[in-house]
């Protein structure tokens, strides 16, 4: 399969989004460059899973997992994190699924924005997969456990979202610890809990969000991201005790 990628002057682009909706931009030789990707397949995953998606958020992040795992990651890195491709993908090979699934991108420019040429970053649900499938992949032998940690990402989407947000964290060592010392804690529900009694801190603050905070503030001279496991998460308990009893912790045997 060769996937054309589109040239600049797409996005925000009336016309782009029409021929979208009637999937033409295929055919219309003006949208693209001159590069072209090869593909073997191209199968469909969730890229989406946002407002409106909650009850099946779940379920919706485990198979684009699966089929990002299975079919993108082999790719070139400079391919799967390109965001053109995926903006050229969605666009000429996907148009009719996306409609199909998401409904709402015919609605108005601003959803299919929203949900199709979302910027390529840390908010964007194929790039939070992207990352997520390449770090399990890479350090995860046995399915089950792959599984797993999949699940601990999804359980812990804030925090995620915002490790990944920061360049220093977006490291697969760091994050799959990350990971590991909060099922081991038991504290993903934790994590996402909203900090109670701290007017100081501004308003819907998290304790995930709070820890890493601390180790952002803290670094370079704590280097999380090099750091081993047990030394990581000595520091991470007491980055949590700042906004939580650390006295109720149960820790897994």
């Amino acid at each position: 399969m060769e996937i054309r990628l589109l040239k600049s002057g797409y996005k925000n682009n009336e016309q782009f989004y029409k021929d979208f909706l009637e999937d033409k931009i295929k055919y219309n030789d003006e949208y693209f460059s001159d590069e072209i990707i090869e593909l073997k397949s191209a199968p469909d995953f969730p890229i989406y899973m946002g407002v409106g998606y909650e009850k099946n958020r779940e379920e919706l992040f485990l198979k684009a997992f699966d089929v990002i795992s299975k079919n993108y990651i082999n790719l070139d890195r400079d391919i799967y994190l390109n965001e053109t491709f995926w903006h050229s993908l969605m666009c000429c090979e996907k148009s009719k699924y996306i409609i199909e699934k998401y409904p709402n991108v015919t609605e108005s420019i601003n959803n299919f924005n929203n949900i199709v040429l979302k910027k390529f970053d840390w908010e964007n649900y194929i790039y939070k997969c992207i990352l997520g499938a390449q770090y399990v992949e890479d350090n995860i032998k046995e399915d089950s456990e792959k599984n797993k940690f999949y699940k601990l990402i999804v359980e812990n989407l804030d925090l995620y979202n915002y490790m990944i947000k920061y360049e220093i964290f977006r490291n697969d060592k760091f994050i799959m610890n990350i990971l590991e010392i909060i099922d081991e804690l038991d504290l993903s529900k934790v994590m996402k809990a909203k900090i109670i009694g701290r007017d100081d801190l501004g308003k819907d603050e998290r304790v995930g969000r709070r820890i890493i905070y601390e180790f952002n503030k803290s670094y370079p001279v704590i280097m999380a991201p090099m750091l081993e496991k047990e030394e990581l998460k000595e520091i991470f308990l007491r980055f949590l005790s700042y906004y939580y009893d650390t006295n109720k912790l149960y820790i897994k045997q």
